[in-house]
């Protein structure tokens, strides 16, 4: 019986040079390790390239680098992070995800037993989301010219007529929902990175959101601008959409959600959560009359338990983000001027 057949064997050793070379080392990785776990009616076709059916509807494609360190955090690992962060791309456009391509950069030196963890990891998070893995590649670089293990995945989706969904999109009188706790993800690098301990463990919130995501186009079909929150938080997400739509924000602070525990980390870290990355956040930005029954709507889903509004578009040809502070003043929240965190998504 062999680590193809055996279910529970796992896989020794370390990657070396010749399972990038084209021969048996790299075809046995891939049968035994990539296709064993990934395995579906397209990827299992042998092709480079994936045979699809095309489906009706406007096409979405979005694709994405994946580096992050540690390469297992709480909460998740590289090999989930890469499909909840594609299909969230790809869903932040109204679409539906109907598949994945991924592209493994692989360290030489790199345990083979932790490369299928991370597979497996993937193919699990793929599984749940609904989303196949179709086609793929992998590469092996010398010892010291990576980083253990990168990933590139690339989604493709399909987006219901009707559906608008754009940075450019928001206007003066729209609101801005959020659709729960910021910064758990950015903290829970950081946690263990750092080697910090804290009363209790803080967990990423990688999920992947399309399934939200439909629950509210099928409310409200006229959402204008969708958008998850990644490097940079939702400071940034802000002000790349004020710039887009050249309109502004104006937050009020007591309204945006951050758990206590990160609230902490946070200021132990000399962090500001607005700025912390998160992948399993949306924000949504809505017509006025249409907010209360989006709320309502993410609520109702897991991942969207604690959705809140938290500011409102504005006009303002300077395109600036205003915080409304809990003490009656107010201030700018600005780009992000340097690296809070690097390497985290």
């Amino acid at each position: 019986m062999t680590a193809a057949d055996n279910p529970k064997k796992k896989l020794a050793g370390v990657v070396d040079m010749t399972h990038g070379g084209g021969g048996r080392a790299m075809s046995d990785l891939i049968e035994k390790l990539f296709r064993r776990h990934l395995s579906n009616p397209a990827l299992d076709q042998g092709h480079d390239a994936a045979v699809l059916d095309r489906p009706a509807g406007r096409l979405v494609l979005s694709t994405d680098a994946h580096v992050v360190s540690p390469l297992f955090f709480p909460g998740g690992d590289i090999g989930s992070l890469a499909v909840h962060g594609t299909l969230n791309d790809v869903a932040m456009a109204g679409a539906r995800p109907l598949s994945l391509t991924a592209s493994f950069i692989l360290e030489e030196g790199f345990p083979l037993e932790e490369l299928e963890l991370i597979v497996k990891s993937m193919a699990q998070a793929s599984r749940e989301a609904g989303v196949p893995v179709v086609s793929g590649d992998t590469k092996v670089v010398e010892k010291g010219k990576g980083d253990g293990v990168f990933i590139s995945t690339t989604g493709l989706g399909v987006l219901p007529e009707g559906v608008a969904i754009s940075p450019e999109a928001a206007r003066p009188g729209q609101v801005v929902l959020i659709s729960g706790p910021i910064g758990d993800h950015g903290v829970a690098i950081l946690s263990k990175r750092e080697n910090l301990e804290f009363e209790t463990e803080i967990r990423s919130d990688s999920a992947a959101l399309h399934d939200l995501v439909a629950e509210m186009i099928n409310v409200d079909p006229g959402i204008s601008v969708l958008r998850d929150p990644t490097r940079g938080g939702l400071a940034t997400a802000l002000n790349e959409i004020a710039n887009a739509s050249r309109i502004g924000f104006v937050l009020q602070e007591e309204s945006i959600p951050v758990s206590p525990d990160v609230q902490a980390a946070c200021e132990l870290l000399g962090l500001d959560p607005l700025y912390v990355a998160n992948e399993g956040k949306l924000v949504c930005i809505c017509a006025a009359e249409r907010a209360d029954e989006l709320l309502a709507v993410m609520r109702a889903h897991a991942n969207g338990r604690g959705a809140c509004r938290i500011g409102e578009v504005v006009d303002d040809p300077d395109c600036m983000v205003i915080m409304e502070t809990e003490f009656g003043g107010s201030r700018v929240v600005d780009w992000l001027s340097g690296e809070q965190l690097p390497r985290i998504c």
